[in-house]
């Protein structure tokens, strides 16, 4: 019988690098003057960016859209219900549903409407008034490292201008046309769209707008605005259907209308001249006239009562929206904070140490040792 000959697999001890903690942080406090020294450099520079950011106030408001759900059954319903079945559940969702209020509210479209809105602000302790567009572009404020980043970009931009064809400057929105917006009209767009954050809850369906600006009256100004026509863009989409509708029947009621009091009045005009008379063609007359202002006249009631259908469907269509947090013109700003902007400055710089006292100095000594290794063959 042969012998199994069991091998135990060897296994090879692999070694590690232990970290000794305690070391780590001797040599970190041996150097602590140096980590002092740039945990104070750290936070001027955290004094100089918090009191370079321009105050930002936010404004959070809340409102819980009606929800509307159509019935897809219609006339179907009676019929199936006498075979049992139950479409009172059957519906089909509105187009315009909540999750897509926060793409239209950045829409292109909706965003150019808050350029003509009129904001009141101060300004150097005077009250002022102007339009949201020219706000932004004169009155906005921002940081001072913002004209040195953005110095190179604009001087090549001028020296690339001076090779190029000039288009014609249009300054404002006073030729505005949404589907080709100018430099200056897009960057307006696209700070508008940068202080303005709308969610909605998709369990509670709540739609929670944010509205951030560097004056107080401005976030709740613009705020209560962009509501009113979120309100006005749903409403408008959902009775659109009905509008129209009620157009049309007003349209018909107003002939049919007419169209009556004008038989009344043939009707009238010969009985009145015909008074006493017994011919047989004048009665036959009579009767084809007076049933021609019957017929319109059941015409005109007949319209009379769509039309009043139809507007109480436009009513029915009209979507409610509660506010549940109104627009407040803030007391306090929200940005920036100064004490965090402080402390994140000063732990990266003891960071920044801590790294540069374990690492970084060591690093390079062993660079700078190999550089002069190499170079001594050469020189030998």
């Amino acid at each position: 019988m042969e012998e199994n000959k069991y091998t135990q697999p060897q296994y090879v001890e692999e070694e590690y690098d232990e970290i000794d903690i305690m070391e780590l942080l001797r040599k970190l406090f041996k150097e602590w003057r140096l980590i002092v020294k740039w945990c104070g450099i750290a936070a001027v520079v955290g004094l100089v960016v918090g009191f370079s950011l321009p105050k930002q106030y936010t404004v959070d408001s809340k409102l819980a859209p009606e929800s509307v759900s159509r019935s897809g059954g219609g006339s179907l319903s009676s019929l199936a219900s006498l075979a049992g079945i139950n479409l009172g559940s059957v519906s089909t969702a509105d187009a315009v549903y909540p999750d897509l209020y926060p793409d239209i509210v950045n829409s292109t479209p909706f965003v150019v409407e808050l350029f003509p809105v009129q904001v009141e602000f101060k300004h150097k302790k005077e009250l002022m008034t102007t339009d949201y567009y020219t706000y932004l572009k004169e009155y906005n404020k921002s940081p001072w490292w913002g004209a040195v980043v953005s110095a190179p970009m604009q001087a090549l931009g001028w020296f690339m201008g001076l090779f190029r064809e000039k288009p014609e400057k249009v300054e404002g929105y006073a030729s505005l046309n949404p589907k080709e917006l100018t430099y200056e009209q897009e960057k307006i767009a696209k700070a508008i769209r940068k202080s303005i954050v709308l969610s909605v809850d998709k369990k509670t369906s709540i739609i929670s707008l944010t509205v951030t600006a560097q004056d107080p009256k401005v976030a709740a100004r613009i705020s209560e605005e962009l509501i009113s026509r979120l309100k006005t863009y749903v409403t408008n989409y959902r009775t659109e259907k009905s509008r129209q509708d009620l157009s049309y029947y007003e349209t018909l009621y107003e002939e049919s209308k007419a169209a009556y009091f004008e038989s009344q009045q043939r009707y009238a005009s010969y009985v009145d001249r015909n008074q006493g008379v017994i011919l047989q063609r004048v009665k036959t007359e009579q009767e084809r006239l007076q049933n021609e202002m019957n017929l319109n006249y059941q015409l005109y009631n007949a319209c009379a009562q769509q039309l009043q259908s139809a507007r109480a469907k436009v009513q029915q269509e009209t979507p409610v929206f509660t506010i549940i947090n109104p627009p407040q013109v803030p007391l306090q700003r929200t940005k920036p904070s100064k004490a965090k902007i402080l402390f994140v400055c000063i732990f990266l710089g003891a960071m920044v140490a801590a790294v540069w006292i374990l690492w970084g100095r060591d690093t390079i000594a062993n660079f700078k040792k190999k550089d002069e290794e190499a170079a001594a063959p050469a020189k030998a």
